[in-house]
C-alpha cells in the first residue's frame, strides 16, 4: 500500500462500512414492516423527522390515504405512536442514503482537487457515483410499487435493491483492495480463479432469492428442516401455487423458498470445492486466509439459515443472517481480488 494513497483507502474502506449499516438499517426496515412509512420522496427536505406534534399528525394523515394502512394497520388498532416507530426505520434508512451520497461526492471532489486519485481511480470512483445514484432510484422504484394497490412493495424490486446494494459494496471494497495491494499479484491461479467466479455468481443468485423470500414473507412458512413438511424434501405447494413452474419458482412463496433453502447446498458446495481444489497449489498467505475465511463464514450462514427458518424469521435472526451475507461477501470479494490481481 502506497503511502499517499492511505486517505482514499479509509475513504473506500468508510463508504463500505456506510453501505453495510444502510443494509442492515434496510433489514430492519423490512423486518419491522416499516418501508411503506413515508408517502413521498424529498431529495433535499424532509432530511429530519417532523418536529412538532402538528406536523406528526399531518404526516400520518397523509400516511392514512395509501393502502398500507386502509388494507392492513386500521384494523389493527394502529395509533401515532406505533406511526412514529416504522416511520423512523424508514426515515433513518433514507437519512444514512444521504450521509453515504456525502460521504462519496465531498471527499471524491476533494481528492481529485488535490490530485491524489490516478487515471484509473477515477474512472472506478466515477463508477461508484453512478451506482450510488442508481441505487437511490431503485429505493424510490422499490417504495413507490407499495403505494398504488398493492399494501407491500413488489419482491422482485426489493431483491433488486437489496442485491444492487451488495453488488455496490463488493465494488466498492474492490477498488480500495486495488489501492492496498498495488503491486502486481505474480501468484494467479487461474483454475482458483475460475472456480472462485462461479462461487461468486452462486452466492449473487442465493442473495437475489434472499431478496424474493424477504419480499414475500416466505421465511414464514414451511418451517422445517431438513425436510420441507413431514416426509416432504420438496412441498406440493411448490408446483400448484402460481400457474406455471418458472411462476412457481419466482413468484410463489413455496417455490421461492424451495430454491433459496435449496441453492443454499450448492453455495457450500463450490466454496467446499475451491477449498478443496486450492489445497492442491502453493497459495500465498492472503489467497490461503481469503478461502479458509469463506469456509468459516459460509457454513456459520448456512446455519443461520436454518435457524431463522425453524423459527419463523425473529428480528434479532433476520438480521443477523443478513449481516452473516454482507461478511460471506465480503470475504468472497476479498478471494476473488487475491486470486485475480
Amino acid at each position: 500500500m502506497k503511502k499517499e494513497n492511505k486517505s482514499v483507502i479509509i475513504w473506500l474502506l468508510s463508504g463500505c462500512v456506510l453501505l453495510f449499516l444502510m443494509v442492515v438499517v434496510g433489514g430492519i426496515t423490512r423486518l419491522t414492516n416499516s418501508g411503506l412509512s413515508m408517502t413521498d420522496w424529498h431529495l433535499v427536505t424532509d432530511t429530519f423527522p417532523p418536529l412538532t406534534d402538528a406536523k406528526w399528525q399531518a404526516a400520518f394523515d397523509e400516511y392514512k390515504k395509501f393502502p398500507e394502512y386502509q388494507k392492513i394497520n386500521i384494523h389493527n388498532d394502529f395509533q401515532l405512536s406505533d406511526y412514529k416507530f416504522i416511520y423512523f426505520w424508514e426515515w433513518f434508512h433514507r437519512f444514512i442514503g444521504r450521509i453515504i451520497g456525502l460521504v462519496f461526492f465531498v471527499p471524491f471532489v476533494y481528492f481529485l482537487i488535490k490530485k491524489k486519485l490516478d487515471t484509473d481511480t477515477i474512472k472506478k470512483c466515477i463508477v461508484l457515483l453512478a451506482m450510488g445514484a442508481f441505487q437511490g432510484f431503485l429505493g424510490w422504484f422499490m417504495v413507490r410499487s407499495g403505494l398504488i394497490d398493492n399494501p407491500d412493495v413488489s419482491h422482485f424490486r426489493l431483491s433488486l435493491h437489496l442485491t444492487f446494494a451488495f453488488i455496490t459494496f463488493a465494488y466498492t471494497l474492490w477498488v480500495a483492495l486495488d489501492l492496498i495491494y498495488p503491486e502486481r499479484n505474480i501468484n494467479k491461479i487461474l483454475p482458483l480463479r475460475k472456480i472462485a467466479r462461479y462461487a461468486l455468481v452462486a452466492l449473487l443468485i442465493q442473495i437475489i432469492y434472499g431478496g424474493f423470500v424477504a419480499g414475500l414473507n416466505a421465511g414464514l412458512i414451511h418451517n422445517h428442516w431438513p425436510l420441507m413438511s413431514d416426509g416432504e424434501f420438496i412441498h406440493e405447494s411448490v408446483f400448484i401455487e402460481q400457474s406455471s413452474l418458472v411462476k412457481n419458482l419466482i413468484e410463489g412463496k413455496s417455490g421461492v423458498q424451495f430454491v433459496h433453502r435449496t441453492f443454499a447446498y450448492v453455495v457450500v458446495a463450490i466454496i467446499l470445492f475451491l477449498y478443496f481444489k486450492s489445497k492442491k497449489y502453493s497459495l500465498t498467505r492472503t489467497q490461503a486466509n481469503g478461502i479458509n475465511t469463506l469456509v468459516v463464514f459460509v457454513f456459520i450462514q448456512f446455519l443461520l439459515g436454518v435457524f431463522t427458518l425453524l423459527y419463523s424469521v425473529p428480528l434479532a435472526l433476520g438480521l443477523i443472517h443478513q449481516i452473516m451475507a454482507f461478511f460471506l461477501l465480503s470475504a468472497m470479494t476479498f478471494t476473488l481480488h487475491r486470486l485475480s490481481k
